[in-house]
């Protein structure tokens, strides 16, 4: 763990690999955070954790090391309802990034539209307890209707053990789904343990629910190379291949004590996806479908 003098941290590595796996020409990486920089863009004074700057940059930087073409910025807890280091991220990409927000459930029209404009394309609801302190269903609803417009999708991340609560909540969505981390399911139970099998229940009641088969080192406590995250999550991607994604979780928020290997990561995707097919609608075509729609229709 690195922390410096004013006690930020950092939960990034600074020398990641270049990972052996190569992926497909357009590669996107659809899950990822800007954080700060907090001179431009100050952290929420309700942040749980407060990281040092890792801005675009060096987003940009790593991108190009691990050979990926595209990200989607998620905005970050630590930065609140302050979207401006993820629009800042977008608007520095020359196009190639894409985002999305998370929002005061107050938020106006002209300011969903504002940030469309800006490239977001979906809206985050978090209900780990431990990152934030309120999660109003009913507001998070009525948010969820006034984007349908927009043509926008809900962004939703909570664990295991909260899915059966979670059931009525994610049916009343009116728009589709993409559930972060597979739900954080106990990948030690295998691909027919009660988690993925409970979370492959939900996948089934819905057609427009996606997911992102993210974080083996979130995941698998017995870290690389994340023999039971593959286990898992493999069959995961063969049943739903048209509603998985991948990303990078970088800079890896709250991984101080367990600092994961970027490139490392990446040489997960030809074991989760194992043929070309799989691949290029993990890294390519499902994010490309969901974050430039208009790209895929040209």
């Amino acid at each position: 763990m690195s922390t410096d003098e004013n006690g930020r941290i950092r939960s990034w590595t600074l020398a990641p690999s270049t990972p052996r796996y190569t992926p497909p020409p357009g590669a996107v990486d659809a899950h990822c955070h800007v954080f700060g920089p907090m001179a431009d863009f100050p952290f929420s004074p309700r942040a749980k954790y407060l990281p040092q700057d890792a801005g675009p940059e060096a987003l940009f930087a790593l991108r190009e090391k691990l050979g990926f073409a595209r990200n989607v910025i998620v905005q970050a807890s630590c930065h609140g309802t302050d979207n401006r280091a993820t629009l800042n991220g977008i608007a520095r990409s020359n196009g190639t990034c894409r985002g999305v927000a998370v929002v005061d459930p107050a938020i106006t029209d002209a300011e969903l539209d504002t940030l469309h404009d800006g490239g977001i394309r979906g809206v985050r609801f978090n209900f780990l307890k431990r990152l934030v302190d309120d999660a109003p269903k009913d507001k998070f609803l009525d948010v969820a209707h006034r984007i349908a417009r927009l043509g926008w999708h809900v962004v939703v991340y909570f664990e295991a053990d909260i899915l059966e609560e979670m059931k009525p909540f994610l049916a009343a969505i009116p728009v589709p789904i993409v559930i972060d981390h597979m739900g954080r399911p106990d990948v030690t139970q295998g691909p027919d343990g009660a988690d993925m099998s409970a979370f492959r229940a939900l996948l089934d009641g819905r057609d427009d629910i996606w997911t992102k088969v993210t974080c083996p080192d979130r995941l698998d406590p017995a870290g690389e190379p994340y023999a039971d995250f593959v286990r898992a999550v493999r069959p995961l991607v063969e049943a739903y291949p048209d509603r998985v994604l991948w990303g990078t979780d970088w800079p890896h928020p709250n991984m101080e004590t367990r600092i994961p290997d970027d490139g490392g990561l990446v040489d997960v995707i030809p074991q989760i996806a194992v043929t070309e097919s799989l691949q290029h609608k993990l890294l390519v075509a499902n994010p490309m479908r969901l974050y430039w729609p208009e790209e895929v229709a040209a």
